[in-house]
């Protein structure tokens, strides 16, 4: 049995920049603490910290104890062997977690030959368990398969396995649920809770995500500013919430944007009719036959001018295929796709002038930018599609301003930014030859709850002020209450339930969409403060 993970006056300086300061807090093993805080307030900082992962320049003072060693001063020899034996952690970025050039089998088996004396054999015989565990099953996830084949939430999962393939006593997830659908979240998250149950594995949650603390964690922790500003049981501060900042994150997670008043008109932008995208999946054996894997299957719907319409369901249901048809990025094998009266077609066959009318937000907006450009140059990218216009720099000054930047901003490289302002600058780049229709794929899902809440009231102010249309690609049933006038539910292939969305939440028709909504975590409504 381990002890306890002990962290006293943890201070932190990067290039003489302060990050962390006075940080304390006892993590108890067979216990579940929930580190919550917006982005940059130091939550990870504080984990890397432990687990002496820091850039260049850093400065920590200090104490991490566990088991009577200080992990600040040990040899970095001695931290090897700490590292994925005793304490692991799970990234937010799975991408970035996890090497490109080998296969999932190979990764995870990887971590065992490390840390243990057993045969190769032995170690993808464990690592075919692991991924069991977490979802990953035969014959759809052989381990042959590489990171780049797999869905966001998929490599979360690897991600997931490969911590837990030693059994640490400690686990640091840091947004570990970040990619993942509700019913897969839920999946997540109860195999962490039985590891700390059934093995007194120790775990130390980050996120943003309040709802997931309250379900989860026994104690929650408060970041601001690099300290620790409220801290005790999960249901006392729930209810008390005794720091104003503590007050700011609830009411921001309970938060929806004004309503914009009958924006859509009854003519369609969008027509989908029995679209059908087919992939081949990879081989299951040498000898064996590819076989066919219809992601997208018979979906028709319409998205009206003006309209926001929330797609839904769990990942691998087919969400990002058919928005990648919608994009003309990939063919269908069956049915069609028009946009403002026009055929889709794949490739360079869609002549520009189509796509201008439709542009994209990615989930991640820092691995949809060069980061070898400035910001004015990377927001102009889209008028390549209509040419760029001789005010062009005028135009991405304007831009900046709509989502609540400054022109000056247009100098500075995208690394200068924090992850709520990238996604200002997508968003800019977005709106910069004023298309019809705005595609968002997870484009709020990995910021935290206060920046969220700021970048859905300027979608919503956007699509006010500029007559948009919105089809919100998401997992966050929260997210679609807020920004959607009608939603669909996708379930491996198929549409199964296309409604208004206050009727589809509250009072959904279909099993699936029922199992989506029950699988969601809310916080306990006798928590709210008196």
């Amino acid at each position: 049995m381990s002890g306890a993970l002990d962290i006293r006056d943890l201070g932190l300086r990067i290039n003489g920049h302060e990050v962390l300061a006075d940080v304390d807090l006892r993590l108890e093993p067979g216990t579940i603490t929930g580190l919550v805080g917006e982005s940059g307030s130091g939550k990870s900082m504080t984990a890397l910290a432990v687990m002496r992962l820091l850039p260049p320049r850093s400065a920590v003072t200090g104490r991490a104890t566990l088991n009577g060693a200080d992990l600040l001063t040990l040899p970095e020899a001695r931290m090897c062997q700490i590292r994925g034996n005793r304490i692991a952690m799970i990234f937010q970025e799975p991408m970035t977690a996890l090497n490109p050039l080998m296969s999932i089998g190979d990764q995870v088996a990887e971590t065992l030959l490390t840390h243990s004396d057993i045969s190769r054999t032995k170690a993808m015989e464990i690592a075919r368990e692991r991924l069991n565990r977490v979802g990953l099953t035969p014959p759809r996830f052989p381990l042959t398969l590489y990171p780049h084949e797999l869905s966001g939430g998929q490599r979360q999962r690897v991600a997931i396995a490969l911590a837990i393939a030693q059994r640490p006593e400690w686990l640091i997830a840091d947004e570990p649920t970040t990619a993942l659908d509700v019913t897969t979240q839920a999946q997540i998250l109860d195999l962490l809770r039985d590891l700390v149950r059934s093995e007194g594995m120790g775990l130390l949650l980050i996120t943003h995500d309040l709802a997931v603390v309250a379900g989860m964690a026994d104690r929650v922790a408060v970041m601001q500013a690099g300290r620790i500003v409220e801290e005790g049981p999960t249901e006392a501060l729930f209810r008390a919430q005794s720091h104003p900042y503590t007050r700011q994150l609830f009411a921001a997670s309970r938060h929806r944007p004004e309503q914009v008043e009958n924006p859509a008109d009854d003519t369609p932008i969008l027509r989908v009719r029995d679209a059908v995208r087919e992939y081949t999946l990879p081989r299951p054996g040498l000898f064996q036959p590819h076989a066919l894997l219809r992601a997208v299957n018979g979906v028709s719907f319409d998205l009206n001018d003006g309209e926001s319409l929330g797609l839904v369901g769990e990942s691998g249901c087919g969400k990002s295929t058919l928005a990648r048809a919608i994009l003309g990025l990939d063919p269908l094998q069956g049915g069609e796709i028009q946009l403002d009266g026009e055929k889709v077609t794949a490739g360079r066959s869609m002549p520009a002038s189509m796509r201008a009318k439709v542009q994209v937000v990615f989930q991640d907006p820092y691995g949809s930018f060069d980061p070898r450009h400035r910001v004015a140059r990377l927001i102009a990218e889209p008028f390549h599609l209509t040419g760029r216009p001789k005010d062009w720099r005028d135009r991405v000054d304007r831009a900046l301003e709509e989502v609540g930047l400054h022109p000056a901003d247009g100098d500075r490289f995208i690394h200068e930014f924090s992850g709520g302002q990238r996604q200002r600058i997508a968003i800019a780049r977005a709106l910069i030859i004023r298309p019809r229709l705005i595609v968002l794929d997870e484009a709020v899902s990995a910021l935290d709850v206060r920046v969220r809440a700021q970048v859905l009231d300027l979608l919503a102010r956007l699509r006010r002020e500029h007559g948009l249309a919105y089809l919100f690609i998401t997992h966050d049933l929260s997210v679609v209450r807020a920004i959607t006038d009608r939603v669909l539910v996708m379930e491996k292939g198929h549409v199964v339930e296309d409604g208004p969305t206050e009727r589809v939440v509250t009072a959904p028709e279909h099993p699936y969409t029922r199992r989506l909504i029950a699988a969601a975590p809310e916080i306990p409504a006798e928590w709210s403060p008196s």
